[in-house]
C-alpha cells in the first residue's frame, strides 16, 4: 500500500482535471456539507418511523458512525491534504490521485445508505472495507509527507490517525460479531480521538488565524493592530497528557470521580488558553469569533461530561455536546475558512450568510444539549436540532459550492 501511494506522488502534481479536484479540501469540504445534510434527514426520518431501518446493527450505532466516520474524517481529510503541504512543503495529491483518495469514501457512504433497507452482511463489510481503504490512503498520504521532511512534530497527528483507523477495524470486527460493546467503545474512542485532532490543529491555527486576522480591516487594508498572543508548551503538553487520560478513564467508567476530575481539569486548562488567546478584534471577524466560540464550547462541553452524571443526568448530553462542538461547530468555522483562503478570497470578508449558518449550529447545540432537559417532548426538540444542523449546511453549500467548485481567482493552483 505504501508503494502504491509513492506511486501516485510520482506523477505531475499541478494538473488536475476540474478544480474541485485541486486540492483537498474542495471535495471533501463539498461532500461532507452535503452528506451532512443527507445523513441527518436520514436519521430523522428512521427515528419517526419515516424509513424501517432493516440492518443487523443499533441504528444509534449507525448514526454515530455516519458522523464520525462519515462526515468528521472527511472534513479531516479536506484539512491535512491540504495543511499539510504548507507544514512540510510537500505536495499532497491532487487530480485523479486525489479522487482515488475520496472515492472510497463515496462508495462506502452509499453502501451505508443502501444497508438501511437491504439487511446483508456483506454490503455492510463492504462498506467497511471502503472506508477502511479510504482512511489508509489519508493516513499513508500524511505519513509520507511527513517523513520526507522527517518533521518529528507532526507525528503527533498521525499517531492519532493511526488510533482511527484502529477504531475503524475494531467497529468492523465489533459488528461482524455483533458485539456491541466493541462497538460501542470503537466509536466512543473515535470521538475522543477526533476531539484530540480538533484540539491539536486548534493549537496551531487559532492563534495564528487571530493575530493575523485582527491586523487586516475587512477590506484588506492594516488595522494598525499587532497582537502577539501567549503559548506554553508546558500547557500544550499537560493538556494532550489530561485528555488522553480523560478518554481512558471515560471508557473504562463514564459515571466516576476520575472523570470528573480530569474533564474539569482538562476545561481549565483550555479555558486557560482560550483566555490567553483572545483579542478584543476578534468580535469583529466572523471567521474568528465562530472558531473562538467553538472551542468556548468545548470547554462547556467537558464541563458538562463532568458534572451532569451527578445531577441525574444522561451522560450522552456530555458526549453530544463534546461532538456538536468539536465535530459541528468547529467544522463548519474551519471549513468557511478555508475555502475562502485557499482559493485566493478575503477571508476578512466572507459571505453574509455566514452569521446565520454559525447561528444556526449554535442553535442546533442549544437545542439538542440543554433543551431535552426541560421539554417533555424529546422528539420535538431533537427535530429542531436537526433542521438548524441542516440549514446550517444548506447555507454552506448556498455560499461556498460556487467557489469550491471553481478556480482561484488569483489563477494560482489550489
Amino acid at each position: 500500500m505504501m508503494g502504491f501511494v509513492m506511486l501516485m506522488n510520482i506523477a505531475p502534481i499541478e494538473r488536475s482535471p476540474h478544480p474541485v479536484l485541486n486540492l483537498g479540501f474542495r471535495i471533501f469540504f463539498l461532500s461532507a456539507a452535503g452528506f451532512a445534510i443527507i445523513t441527518m434527514l436520514m436519521w430523522y426520518a428512521i427515528l419517526v418511523g419515516w424509513l424501517d431501518f432493516t440492518a443487523s446493527l443499533n441504528p444509534v450505532y449507525w448514526h454515530g458512525y455516519q458522523m464520525l466516520f462519515g462526515y468528521a474524517l472527511a472534513v479531516i481529510a479536506g484539512f491535512l491534504l491540504t495543511a499539510v503541504k504548507a507544514w512540510t512543503g510537500v505536495p499532497m495529491p491532487v487530480g485523479w490521485r486525489l479522487f482515488a483518495i475520496f472515492l472510497p469514501w463515496l462508495i462506502a457512504r452509499i453502501l451505508w445508505i443502501v444497508v438501511i433497507a437491504i439487511n446483508n452482511p456483506l454490503l455492510i463489510l463492504l462498506a467497511m472495507a471502503a472506508d477502511v481503504l479510504f482512511w489508509l490512503l489519508v493516513m499513508l498520504a500524511v505519513l509520507q509527507a511527513v517523513l520526507v521532511v522527517r518533521q518529528k512534530r507532526q507525528l503527533g497527528i498521525v499517531a492519532k490517525l493511526v488510533l482511527l483507523l484502529l477504531c475503524q477495524l475494531t467497529f468492523a470486527v465489533g459488528t461482524l460479531s455483533n458485539q456491541q460493546e466493541m462497538q460501542r467503545l470503537a466509536l466512543y474512542t473515535a470521538l475522543f480521538v477526533i476531539v484530540g485532532v480538533v484540539f491539536t490543529i486548534g493549537r496551531r491555527v487559532l492563534p495564528f488565524f487571530i493575530e493575523k486576522g485582527v491586523a487586516v480591516l475587512p477590506d484588506g487594508t492594516p488595522s494598525g493592530i499587532q497582537a502577539k498572543l501567549h503559548n506554553s508548551l508546558l500547557v500544550d503538553r499537560l493538556s494532550l497528557l489530561v485528555f488522553f487520560g480523560l478518554m481512558l478513564a471515560y471508557l473504562y467508567d463514564s459515571n466516576s470521580y476520575l472523570v470528573s476530575a480530569l474533564a474539569v481539569s482538562a476545561a481549565i486548562i483550555n479555558a486557560v488558553r482560550l483566555c490567553w488567546w483572545h483579542h478584543v478584534g476578534i468580535w469583529q471577524k466572523p471567521l474568528l469569533w465562530s472558531l473562538y466560540l467553538a472551542f468556548w464550547g468545548m470547554v462547556l462541553a467537558l464541563l458538562m461530561i463532568a458534572i451532569l452524571p451527578w445531577f441525574s443526568f444522561g451522560a450522552s448530553l456530555g458526549l453530544h455536546a463534546l461532538a456538536l462542538t468539536a465535530i459541528g461547530m468547529t467544522t463548519v468555522a474551519m471549513m468557511a475558512r478555508v475555502s475562502l483562503g485557499h482559493t485566493g478570497r478575503n477571508i476578512h470578508k466572507p459571505p453574509k450568510t455566514v452569521v446565520l449558518m454559525f447561528v444556526l449550529m449554535m442553535a442546533s447545540f442549544i437545542l439538542r444539549v440543554f433543551a431535552p432537559m426541560v421539554a417533555t417532548d424529546y422528539l420535538l426538540v431533537l427535530g429542531l436540532s436537526q433542521l438548524c444542523w441542516m440549514g446550517c449546511f444548506v447555507l454552506f453549500l448556498c455560499a461556498y459550492a460556487k467557489i469550491l467548485v471553481s478556480p482561484r481567482i488569483d489563477g494560482l493552483m489550489g
